[in-house]
């Protein structure tokens, strides 16, 4: 299979219209913020179609579709000036350092790639993601601090036989999944020109409670910037769970504790969680670890505004013993995750805040994912909406970025209420998993 092979690479600035916001020329980090600097970005991205000819036409009139999504993106870059800046550092006489975006215009690093032997179907159809996918993305094993030297966004956009692939790389220091899609959303939505103003304009000041003064002094020099992580050979392969089954779980889980309260999601990654452990043949008294980054918008009282731009997430767990966790079932498993998550109240958000200002201190992959299972995003993101001006997207895929064995990543699926699950796990357990009957008679081939 042919390599991803690079076209041209260059800068992509604000188009400086009026739209523009110079409200803000520097942005403070916070904990939420901080505590990321030493993990890798995010790395999403769309395979869509090929315009067809009559889409073509409309949308390059006047430049090729390549010019025409730098000139969105350039448009795009107005509204989110902190994108197109860099990390600053400011170091200390007491020898702390403190971190902010200077929103300087330097600008975001867009990429045109090719894959001329690649089709649509070589991307979908393989039962694994294939390995190239990661190709599509561009500053890969560049780290969230490096940002003061490098893009805070880079896009590449490779062109396939019949379709195309937009991947992008953002820096998880500046903004969390929910600010990444609304910056997708709104090139999408000025690429395909059917707005003046953007219908969700981001909220760019950053928010800092009574009492926290800024910006946050850190003990972060570059030795405690390092992660000595190595990451372990794993493979990926997404599973589709349709709105039924989704539902059946839910009602099964519920059943079971005679209850209401589990959500959909929660019977799901408790379907899943329970899979993987049974698959990794992990002894009963071992313990059963699951991670959840939850949003903390929609926590506080008052919650943030519905556009706010940056991190708003802290993570919370679920222990038990792999024993345990096989014996309760379904529901036992879900409703563990239902406590937990109803704990992450204003005041929980408001005490890790607090804590993390007296206390810093940072995610680290060699810690994080060195446990059972982690997630990420959330099917709650509008990742099909994203239509250029050509089509909908035909699928959602990650970048290798913050991977290691146990990252469980959420979508969307296609169809409405449906959920896409992305397991990254050692080639072994995965290749169980997939043989697993119990596990797999959720799954919708």
């Amino acid at each position: 299979m042919e390599e991803v092979r690079v076209v041209s690479t260059c800068t992509i600035r604000p188009a400086r219209s009026e739209d523009r916001d110079d409200s803000t020329q520097r942005m403070e980090l916070t904990p939420w913020d901080l505590q990321l600097l030493a993990v890798g970005p995010i790395q999403k991205g769309l395979l869509l179609p090929k315009p067809q000819p009559q889409n073509e036409k409309e949308l390059t009139e006047d430049m090729s579709l390549i010019d025409h999504l730098k000139a969105s993106l350039s448009r795009t870059l107005d509204y989110f000036p902190p994108l197109a800046g860099r990390l600053a550092v400011t170091k200390h006489t007491d020898n702390t350092t403190s971190f902010f975006i200077d929103c300087n215009d330097a600008g975001v690093q867009f990429t045109h790639a090719a894959a001329n032997d690649l089709t649509v179907s070589d991307i979908l159809k393989p039962l694994y993601v294939p390995g190239i996918v990661h190709s599509f993305f561009p500053m890969n094993g560049v780290l969230n601090h490096e940002g003061v030297t490098n893009p805070l966004v880079a896009v590449q956009v490779t062109e396939l036989i019949d379709g195309f692939f937009i991947g992008c790389t953002m820096n998880h220091s500046v903004a969390d999944g929910t600010s990444f899609w609304l910056f997708f959303n709104s090139w999408s939505e000025i690429s395909r020109g059917l707005n003046r103003h953007l219908s969700k304009p981001p909220v760019l000041e950053r928010w800092f409670p009574d009492g926290i003064n800024f910006p946050i002094p850190t003990p972060f020099c570059d030795e405690k910037l390092v992660d000595t992580f190595v990451r372990t050979p794993t493979q990926d392969r997404v599973f589709h769970f349709s709105k039924q089954i989704v539902g059946k779980l839910k009602a099964q889980a519920n059943a079971e504790m005679g209850t209401d309260r589990i959500s959909s999601l929660q019977a799901l990654l408790a379907h899943v969680w329970r899979s993987v452990i049974r698959c990794r043949n992990v002894a009963g008294d071992r313990e059963a670890i699951f991670i959840f980054l939850i949003g903390a918008r929609q926590r506080l009282f008052p919650p943030l505004p519905e556009g706010y731009f940056g991190n708003a997430v802290h993570s919370g767990l679920v222990a038990t013993t792999a024993g345990e966790l096989i014996e309760q079932g379904l529901g036992g498993a879900a409703l563990q995750m239902n406590k937990m998550i109803a704990l992450q109240t204003h005041e929980e958000v408001m005490n890790f805040y607090e804590n993390w200002v007296k206390n810093p201190r940072l995610v680290k992959m060699g810690t994080m994912l060195n446990t059972s299972l982690a997630t990420s995003s959330s099917p709650r993101y509008n990742v099909y909406g994203n239509d250029f001006g050509w089509g909908k997207p035909l699928a959602v895929r990650s970048g290798g970025a913050n991977k290691s064995d146990g990252k469980i990543t959420i979508f969307p699926g296609v169809e409405e209420g449906s959920i896409d699950i992305e397991v990254c796990l050692l080639s072994e357990t995965l290749r169980a998993l997939g043989d697993d009957s119990e596990f797999m008679e959720a799954v919708t081939i």
